[in-house]
């Protein structure tokens, strides 16, 4: 992702080598994605169907929550705006107080995506469409953008990293040696060695926040499916014992996985509790992954700038490990230094990154600790732990007042945090008073009309399987 952009968009200026080896397979979890992803593939004029092909993607409308509030209760975490705010209040204030009156239906009826979720639909539509995302096949994701790169000049290297040389004088990367001998020197290095972090930990021992006291998985275990029906327009994250699963339904093959808490599940476990729960025969076998929840101290460290893993990590509850690589690439293309390094940018860029993935994380731990399920000994531990100050004044603004604000660099907007809180279980014990200046009458009216025309608009799509076999049907591998 690293070397199409900024070969595509500054390339003409710069000189990049990617170095990556075949030898090193992609971490096959990020496969499901969120809708910023579309605003960087304009910037890069990637046609949607080409991408779509070569993926094997299908499209994503939101998530299904399934037994995180309780046992057998669901809910959808959706990517569209549902009803209509107003200036001084969010749509949740009307709904609440219709709700109250006894005329409104369920939170998730007014809005277009969500009803299409649920009814398997889907279209691309230039005026009043829907809001969406992706699932791709992530290592046939990076085979084309490396092409892209390649196109717009990016030099690959096959190899493998045996050192990393510094200058003396002022601690910065001087050059990479390869196992072949090879030499490479930079002036800027990107670290996308994953959890090992070669460049931003290995070398220039940048130190860790960790966050597994919030967020105590700390494993999981990967495997792909055949498919057994058609692919929904969604992503399905299953709460089990001691952790979730995924399931990521692309065209040609289903994506699955357990995040767990190996404290409270033990890796035999886990491997049944995923193989007794899948849809469809493997196709590989199950992939082990460990990992430690949190962020590096600083994101961009002298002249080495991490990405994805090699900067932190937070489980992929909610598709962000791919946005947070977009996130970090688009503003490193921002603050690129253009006569040299100065410390201004990099602290600039670690105080933007450290404050969205902050909120990303407060987010996330909304899921485990607001939840009515005791039937666990991980499950009691996640509703009993202290949480950050920053989470616990947001769920109390909600729970007291409906409220909710985004915070600067933040990426979850109001209806995220509402959409998760409600359907978490928090139910706010006030409406703001402006909703009183409609008449019961006027309300019922407003709460119809929205729910009328959201509904009408999901009844004219197509099946999302139809409209993708239309669209961009994908040959099978």
């Amino acid at each position: 992702m690293a070397a199409a952009a900024i070969s595509k968009l500054l390339g003409k200026n710069l000189e990049i080598c990617l170095v990556e080896s075949d030898q090193i397979a992609t971490v096959g979890v990020g496969e499901a994605t969120i809708p910023p992803l579309l605003t960087l593939h304009k910037l890069l004029e990637i046609k949607e169907q080409d991408f779509m092909v070569a993926t094997q993607a299908t499209f994503k409308l939101g998530i299904s929550f399934e037994n995180w509030r309780d046992v057998n209760e669901d809910y959808i975490h959706s990517f569209g705006t549902t009803g209509q705010d107003c200036w001084a209040a969010g749509f949740q204030h009307f709904w609440l107080k219709g709700k109250q009156q006894g005329i409104a239906s369920d939170y998730g009826d007014y809005c277009p995506e969500l009803l299409a979720s649920l009814a398997g639909k889907f279209a691309v539509q230039p005026k009043s469409g829907l809001n969406y995302a992706y699932h791709f096949d992530a290592g046939l994701y990076a085979q084309f953008l490396r092409k892209m790169a390649e196109k717009h000049g990016t030099r690959r290297v096959e190899g493998k990293i045996s050192e990393v040389q510094c200058c003396n004088q002022t601690g910065m990367i001087d050059r990479l040696i390869l196992e072949s001998g090879e030499q490479l020197e930079g002036d800027l290095f990107i670290d996308c060695t994953g959890f090992r972090g070669l460049l931003i930990e290995q070398t220039l021992h940048t130190g860790y926040l960790d966050w597994t006291h919030w967020l105590p998985c700390d494993s999981a275990l990967a495997v792909q499916t055949e498919n057994t029906k058609p692919p929904i327009p969604y992503t399905r994250s299953i709460a089990r014992e001691s952790g979730w699963q995924w399931r990521i339904p692309l065209q040609h093959r289903t994506g699955n996985g357990l995040v767990y808490c190996s404290r409270y599940m033990s890796d035999e476990q886990a491997e049944q509790t995923l193989l007794d729960n899948l849809e469809g025969d493997p196709i590989t076998q199950p992939r082990q992954i460990r990992f430690r929840t949190g962020q590096r101290r600083l994101h961009w460290n002298k002249n080495c700038v991490a990405l994805g893993l090699a900067s932190g990590f937070i489980e992929p509850l909610e598709s962000t490990s791919i946005h947070l690589i977009q996130r970090g690439i688009v503003r490193l293309m921002q603050m690129f230094p253009h006569t040299g390094i100065v410390q201004s940018d990099i602290d600039e860029f670690n105080g933007q990154m450290f404050s969205e993935v902050e909120n990303i994380r407060d987010f996330i731990i909304l899921h485990y600790h607001v939840t009515n399920r005791r039937d666990s000994a991980f499950w009691r531990h996640c509703a009993g732990m202290d949480i950050p100050d920053s989470l616990a004044h947001r769920i109390e603004l909600f729970r007291e007042t409906g409220k909710v604000f985004k915070v600067p660099n933040e990426l979850f907007g109001e209806n995220s945090w509402t959409q998760v809180m409600l359907g978490q279980g928090i139910m706010p014990q006030q409406y703001h008073p402006i909703v009183d200046q409609m008449s019961d009458e006027e309300l019922s009216h407003f709460l119809n009309q929205i729910r009328t025309q959201s509904r009408r608009m999901v009844d004219q799509l197509p099946s999302h399987q139809d409209f993708l076999r239309h669209y961009c049907p994908a040959a099978m591998p």
